[in-house]
């Protein structure tokens, strides 16, 4: 383990600097995208929700892998290429996107519809009741499977080493097909996700404890 550690050091910092980059990426976005598709589910507007919908159970319904060869093969067909570690981004986002919407749309659906009316009969429009009565308690309700989703989308990135998306699965496989040591190896590529996923575990648990102790 020492001795791959040490010769393969190089492209292991690259893979996990790539998987970090990439994880961040897919994790704004993801956030920005699935947080709005979660708000227009639960929206009056028809044609919001309708589309919403569609788009969420299109891609919870979807394999991943799926999604990002989609972009990696299919989408350079017909319109401008683009490389495995952006394919890799692309997909992971609008799949993590649709995971998020139905965390949302189930937190919201969490607070009790008294609520809603409440703020509709104080004067308040459709949305600002949303903004100021609805979403900061429902962010409360999502605050734990939200951590869970932002940590299924690090051990997700491994995707990447399908399309040579040069993150840590990707330099992991090489590393193995070369020395043959596949236990070793594996071992230190879960050691370097595991660099990740803990402290963001350690982080949502922190968030939650403070949610909880501001109620």
């Amino acid at each position: 383990m020492i001795e791959i550690l040490t010769n393969y050091n190089d492209v292991l910092i690259e893979g996990f600097i790539n998987t970090l980059i990439a994880s961040f990426i897919a994790l704004v976005i993801s956030l920005i995208i699935g947080t709005l598709l979660g708000i227009f589910q639960v929206s009056t507007n028809k044609l919001l929700a309708g589309i919403a919908n569609f788009y969420v159970q299109l891609f919870l319904n979807i394999p991943l892998l799926i999604i990002v060869l989609f972009f990696y093969v299919v989408f350079p067909m017909f319109f401008v290429g683009v490389n495995g570690f952006t394919a890799g981004i692309i997909g992971l986002t609008i799949y993590t996107s649709a995971f998020i919407a139905e965390t949302v749309r189930a937190g919201i659906l969490g607070v009790p519809n008294g609520q809603m009316e409440a703020g509709l009969s104080t004067g308040l429009t459709y949305g600002d009741t949303m903004r100021y009565i609805i979403l900061p308690q429902a962010i409360k309700i999502v605050i734990p499977p939200l951590g869970n989703q932002f940590i299924n989308l690090v051990k997700n990135s491994s995707v990447l080493a399908m399309v040579a998306g040069l993150d840590l699965m990707y330099y992991g496989d090489l590393i193995a097909s070369e020395t043959f040591n596949t236990f070793d190896t594996y071992i230190i590529i879960a050691l370097f996700y595991l660099i990740i996923t803990l402290p963001l575990t350690y982080l949502m648990q922190y968030v939650e404890r403070r949610l909880a102790a501001n109620d």
